[in-house]
């Protein structure tokens, strides 16, 4: 059975551990339509387009 030879001390388990909580910033686009900023693949808040599309008003649905 593996048994440590002798303690880790907290400042040697703290540094192995240390770059866990490093994020990476998310990008962030321009809008084409309004120039706002705004995530990558994404609705714009601002203008409500989505890859040249307008979401703001909802599409008619053909009558059956």
């Amino acid at each position: 059975m593996a048994v440590p030879k002798s303690k880790v001390s907290k400042q040697r388990r703290n540094k192995r551990r240390s770059s866990v909580w490093k994020l990476e910033t998310p990008s962030v686009n321009v809008c084409p339509k309004c120039v706002a900023y705004r995530l990558p693949h994404r609705v714009c808040k601002s203008c409500m387009t989505y890859n040249g599309h307008d979401l703001s008003k909802p599409e008619a649905a053909p009558a059956k």
